[in-house]
């Protein structure tokens, strides 16, 4: 693994975390250290009468910390990789201690129970049809709220109350379709203060047809856009069966991350470009604040090297890491020329997948300009196409653009782009 002050950084989990672990990578903390092919070590002496056994698991990216804290990596893990990244040298000790090795080894079984434990396909088969029982019921009840919004007219609907919309997705939630209970509250979180507010109500409840009618015809569809229906339904697919699948090696960019929590759920968004496949990609990680970690550490503004397996699709996106995977400098990538490639791209998806998601893209020369009290990007070709509503980095991006042109990371869909990060003087910067 490429561990720099920047990838480490990004690891923290919070703030106080960042500053307290900053100022433990100092070899002077440290009681003792090392660092192999496999794992970083050492021992930092604390308030107690022992030192804290640190540990990292620099191949599968994993912390252990003999510390109370229940942070993963804690500011013992951060201390001990910042000065790994600034003085490598200074690790001269390459045989693990005992603590290390067994901790190593308890990893490799896990890893092998768990990719050896049977499946009992009979109950497996009972459970899947329970639930399609379950979604049924849900989707027919859906319908029937759907069409009396449809029956009643839009002109009410402003004056609906929180709890109409949550009481329909807590009842998809109980269906087991979790999939559309998010695209309820979705068309429940519309902007009725706004012009045309009716517009993207009825383009959300279009959607959510457009997926029922499609679920409730499933069997007569193409296999991929099978799995990407259940998939908005709600349903999930098995992790191990696909990491079983060969995927594309590539030198994956990490052009940002995005977290959300609800209920101490955390979810962490990673939005990925391949530099050779020239391919984007989306991988989802979730794990309970402090009590749980994520499966991979991953840094925004690094690059990956490894393997993604997509998830079944008519147009693959979200996709998940075959191990083992490194951290690599930067590759040189190149993006589309400009909007014209953009929208020709999402006309062809579109046609594959009228319900779909956003995704990552990446435009070479683009230019903030303002246009009638509105931020723009201009391509080379002087095409205009609007920033998202609510973009709220426009004058961190100023400030990087000078006004000059730059290549850009975008996320987005139709006719709404917000910049990830852009290249500056040779490096990718975050936004």
């Amino acid at each position: 693994m490429l561990l720099t002050e920047e990838h480490v950084i990004g690891l923290a989990p919070d703030d106080a975390s960042r500053k307290a672990g900053s100022a433990l990578a100092s070899p002077g903390k440290w009681i003792s250290k090392g660092a192999n092919t496999d794992a970083l070590w050492g021992e930092c002496q604390g308030s107690g009468s022992k030192p804290y056994q640190t540990q990292v698991d620099i191949v599968n990216v994993a912390f252990k910390c003999s510390c109370p804290s229940r942070k993963f990596p804690c500011k013992h893990g951060i201390g001990l990789m910042l000065l790994y990244a600034r003085q490598k040298d200074t690790f001269t000790e390459s045989t693990p201690p005992a603590w290390v090795s067994e901790w190593l080894s308890k990893r490799a079984d896990k890893k092998v129970e768990k990719t050896e434990k049977p499946v009992d396909e009979n109950a497996q088969a009972k459970r899947l049809q329970a639930r399609q029982q379950k979604v049924a019921d849900g989707i027919a009840e859906l319908m029937r709220w759907m069409k009396d919004i449809v029956r009643n007219g839009l002109l009410q609907i402003p004056e609906k109350g929180d709890a109409y919309w949550e009481n329909m997705a807590r009842r998809m939630v109980d269906a087991q379709a979790s999939g559309l209970a998010g695209m309820v509250r979705t068309l429940g979180e519309t902007n009725f203060y706004s012009d045309g507010w009716q517009i993207s109500f009825l383009d959300q409840l279009l959607r959510i047809y457009l997926v029922i009618q499609g679920y409730t015809q499933i069997e007569s569809l193409e296999e991929p856009l099978q799995q990407e229906l259940r998939a908005l339904i709600g349903f999930t697919q098995n992790q191990e069966a696909l990491k079983q699948q060969t995927g594309i090696k590539d030198s994956w960019l990490v052009l940002s991350k995005q977290t959300t929590e609800e209920e101490n759920l955390i979810t962490e968004r990673y939005w990925l470009y391949g530099q050779q496949s020239k391919k984007s990609a989306l991988v989802l990680q979730f794990y309970v604040k402090n009590q749980t970690r994520p499966e991979v550490l991953i840094s925004p503004g690094i690059a990956l090297q490894g393997e993604l397996v997509f998830f079944p699709s008519p147009i693959p996106l979200r996709a998940i890491i075959k191990f083992p995977v490194s951290n690599i400098s930067l590759p040189e990538v190149t993006g589309m020329e400009g909007w014209a490639q953009v929208t020709d791209t999402e006309t062809a998806l579109y046609e594959q997948m009228p319900v779909r998601s956003e995704r990552p893209y990446i435009v070479q020369q683009l230019t903030p300009v303002q246009h009638n009290l509105q931020w723009w990007l201009k391509d080379q070709e002087e095409r205009l196409m609007p920033l998202k509503t609510g973009y709220t980095n426009i004058w961190r991006l100023l400030a990087l653009s000078g006004g000059k042109p730059l290549k850009m990371a975008l996320l987005g869909k139709e006719q709404q782009y917000e910049p990830l990060g852009a290249w500056h003087n040779g490096s990718y910067k975050l936004l």
